[in-house]
Order: structure tokens, then C-alpha cells, then sequence
């Protein structure tokens, strides 16, 4: 079995409620399924309910080599979207690419906003997956056309400040949400639904797992200052 969103993981053994508790398939791993249940329900959400992502709509992507990013290009190359993928260095770009990423940005070496409008010829993107905030929010907000989604999940670099909800309008009548994967598993049903999709995508290939480290769960400490220095990719793992 596999769960997520209950607290108390940091132990060899956990009490969990049984009705948020799903079934893992036979052809997945322990590792993988504790790999995929957060992140992969995350990506999930973000890109078949909060904006439901088309073929053939643009989509930026922020952090594209992080553990939700790497998940997310996948699923939106799998839908057929194109896929414009930021990161912070080479080998994060390297990553992203193989996960199918269409354009990849290095964010420290050029303006993501700049570099995104030339990539749609100033069209602009139909969403910004944004999980970075504080430093990534205002310039997403110029690269979406009119009537896009901004959809921020995450603040990696800190919390975006208060802003005048007229700037959404300002700039062609934008949406914005900032949603949590509670909202979207909050019934047994849509729980089970978006856990089986996931994890029956990693059985049939269609979808990759990078595990990037797996820690003791003695060590854990380190595992957070790796997470906190912003060098990881994919998804680290700790183990009794």
C-alpha cells in the first residue's frame, strides 16, 4: 500500500487511515511508489484538472528538471502540448531534454520572459506551471497571452508578495490559483482515480521516475540541506 498527505513518514512504521490508502500494482517498486505518490499526484492535478492542458497549447514550465517537473513534461508531451522547460544549469538541461522538454531556458544565463516570448513569437504561453514563486511570479505573468493560467503551486525561492488583483486584468484578463494536492484528492474517489493513473502510467512506461538519492532515514538532515541548496533533480527517497 501507499499513501500521501499524512504526516508522520519520518519513521519505520506509520498508522494511516485505510480510506487514504491505495493499492500499489505488482509491476511497481516500493521505491517507486513512494517516489510517485506526492509528485506524481501533484502533476497529475495540475495538468488534467487545474489547467486542463490540450494538444497542441504551449505551456512553460518552471524548475523542468525537478522532481514535479521532470513528471510534468511527460504528461504534457503525452497529451501532445509543447513543452517550454526552465531550469538553472547544463546538466538540469540535460535532464529536462531527455524528459522531452521542446525549449529549454537556462534561467541563470537568460531572461526566461524575454527568451519565452521570442520562442511564441510574443503569442505567449497558454499556462506557466510555476512551482519557484517569489522570483519567477511576476515575469510568468508577462509571458502568458491573453486569458492564460497561472497556475502556482510551489514557492521554492519564497513566498510571491501581495499584489493588486487589476494587474491579472491589466494584462489580458489572466487567471491565477494556487493549488494543493489535498483539494484534489479530498475524496476517496478522485484519490484512488488519480493514484491509479499514475502509478499504471509508470507500470506501462509511459511515464519515468527520476530517483536521484536515496538517504537513511537517519539521515535525513542532510537529505533536507541538499533540497534546500537547490542542486537535486528528480525525487530523493529516504529508507529505514
Amino acid at each position: 500500500m501507499a499513501y500521501t498527505g499524512v504526516i508522520g513518514a519520518y519513521a519505520e512504521y506509520a498508522a494511516v487511515p485505510a480510506d487514504r490508502l491505495v493499492h500499489v500494482p505488482d509491476k511497481i517498486t516500493d521505491q517507486q511508489a513512494a517516489a510517485a505518490m506526492l509528485q506524481g499526484m501533484t502533476a497529475h492535478y495540475l495538468i488534467n484538472t487545474t489547467y486542463q492542458l490540450r494538444k497542441g497549447e504551449t505551456a512553460l514550465i518552471h524548475a523542468a528538471a525537478g522532481g514535479v517537473g521532470l513528471l510534468l513534461v511527460q504528461m504534457a508531451k503525452n497529451i501532445g502540448a509543447r513543452v517550454i522547460g526552465t531550469v538553472g544549469s547544463e546538466e538540469k538541461a540535460r535532464l529536462a531534454r531527455e524528459a522531452g522538454t521542446d525549449e529549454v531556458i537556462i534561467y541563470t544565463k537568460q531572461d526566461f520572459a524575454a527568451e519565452t516570448k521570442r520562442l511564441t513569437e510574443n503569442k505567449g504561453v497558454h499556462v506557466v506551471y510555476d512551482g519557484v514563486g517569489k522570483t519567477t511570479f511576476d515575469q510568468g505573468l508577462e509571458v502568458l497571452r491573453p486569458r492564460g493560467y497561472m497556475v502556482l503551486f510551489g514557492g521554492a525561492s519564497g513566498p510571491v508578495p501581495p499584489f493588486d488583483p487589476i494587474k491579472l486584468s491589466q494584462k489580458g484578463s489572466l487567471f491565477l490559483t494556487r493549488p494543493s494536492l489535498v483539494s484534489y484528492i479530498a475524496t476517496r474517489e478522485e484519490l484512488e482515480q488519480r493514484a491509479n493513473d499514475v502509478l499504471g502510467s509508470i507500470a506501462a512506461g509511459r511515464l519515468k521516475l527520476r530517483i536521484e538519492h536515496i538517504y537513511k532515514l537517519g539521515d535525513a538532515q542532510q537529505a533536507h540541506r541538499d533540497l534546500e541548496g537547490r542542486t537535486t533533480t528528480g525525487k530523493l527517497l529516504l529508507v529505514p
